[in-house]
Formats: C-alpha cells, sequence, structure tokens
C-alpha cells in the first residue's frame, strides 16, 4: 500500500468516548485519548480537532448492535450521533459491530504492555480493538464496515 491511510476509530459511550488511530498505513490500532462528554458540539470539535491534526482518512464507530446483529434503540442513538458529527467532520465515516471489542480491548492491553489501575476506563482501548477488528477485516483497503450513508433509514 503506497497511501498513508491513517483511520480513527471511536467507542461512543453515554459518559466517555474512547478514541484510537491507526498507523499511517492503516495496519495497527493504538489507544490515543479518551473524551468526557461535555455538549456535543464540544465532543465534535474534540475530535475534528484530532481527527485533523493527524490526517485521518475514515472514522470507524462501533456500533452496539443485538445478537443477531440487528440494530436497536442505543445503535439508532450512536448512528444519529454519527450523522451529526459526519457534518462537522467532514470525513468518511462506517460502523463496525462492537460486540467483541471488550475482549478485543484485553488483547489491546496486552499487546501494548501496559497495564491499567483497577477501575480506570478503557473507552480508548475498546475504540483500539474496535479499529484493530476493522483493519484486520482488510478495513484500509476495501470497505468490511456499514458506511453512514448505508443507515439513512433510521429515525
Amino acid at each position: 500500500m503506497s497511501q498513508m491511510r491513517r483511520l480513527m476509530g471511536i467507542d461512543h459511550g453515554e459518559v466517555r468516548i474512547g478514541v484510537a488511530l491507526s498507523d499511517p498505513l492503516g495496519m495497527f490500532a493504538s489507544p490515543h485519548t479518551i473524551i468526557t462528554h461535555s455538549t456535543r458540539e464540544e465532543d465534535f470539535a474534540a475530535l475534528a480537532r484530532i481527527a485533523h491534526s493527524e490526517g485521518v482518512v475514515k472514522i470507524v464507530i462501533g456500533l452496539p448492535t443485538d445478537s443477531e446483529g440487528r440494530i436497536g434503540h442505543q445503535a439508532a442513538r450512536v448512528v444519529e450521533w454519527a450523522r451529526a458529527f459526519a457534518e462537522v467532520v467532514g470525513v468518511p465515516i462506517v460502523f463496525w459491530d462492537e460486540s467483541y471489542s471488550s475482549a478485543g480491548a484485553a488483547e489491546v492491553l496486552q499487546s501494548t504492555g501496559k497495564r491499567r489501575r483497577r477501575g480506570e476506563p478503557l473507552d480508548d482501548v475498546a475504540a483500539a480493538a474496535i479499529l484493530q477488528e476493522y483493519l484486520d477485516a482488510g478495513g484500509s483497503e476495501r470497505e468490511p464496515g456499514r458506511p453512514l450513508e448505508d443507515l439513512e433509514d433510521l429515525s
């Protein structure tokens, strides 16, 4: 791959937003930061600053689907949030099933060799797990996720 393809992963929660970034070649995801929810505008501004300063070409947001991959109430809220964010950030957004992000977060922590204190938030690590699963599915070269535009009929 000759193009630089830095991607951003987001784990959107009720209280915090976990953020991860890929390396410039779009192969490996790493935890970046945790944003504690403030106002929607401030959250979007902080995320957009990261995306633009890091040269992000695509944003992967974890989608909390049910056990059969369907979109329930919580997932619909994340999609609605992503629609509003897309208007601010100007970067393509896709969704990735976050069902296994907790297990993936443990793997990410182990691979980085970093330890977290008991009770310390892992939202950034969960974002890295979501992003890494997406990248492992070929997400830096083709589209294995669900583009935001494909979910426009939710309301």
